[in-house]
């Protein structure tokens, strides 16, 4: 299945910057060109600007869609101290 065309948006900020290798974008919802296969994008998440490459797999896609926002939480273990006995 192929993506939309009529969804096609081009942040024409991102635009200015794609004679350099590196591109910052904060506007997710930018489709992915092809003219821009082979450089290195930051897209921001809110948080940080998350990096990744852009190949011929990736056109057509939105930046949103390879830097997620959420994070989740590992427990963490607890550590077992030496000649401490454990009381329950």
């Amino acid at each position: 299945m192929s993506r939309s065309l009529w969804k096609n948006f081009k942040n024409s900020s991102i635009k200015k910057q794609s004679k350099t290798k590196m591109l910052k974008c904060w506007c997710r919802n930018s489709v992915i060109l092809s003219s821009e296969i082979g450089k290195l994008v930051y897209v921001y998440n809110g948080k940080i600007f998350k990096k990744f490459m852009i190949t011929r797999e990736k056109i057509g896609f939105k930046y949103g869609e390879f830097s997620g926002t959420r994070t989740y939480g590992t427990s963490k273990k607890k550590k077992n101290i030496k000649g401490v006995k454990k009381t329950k």
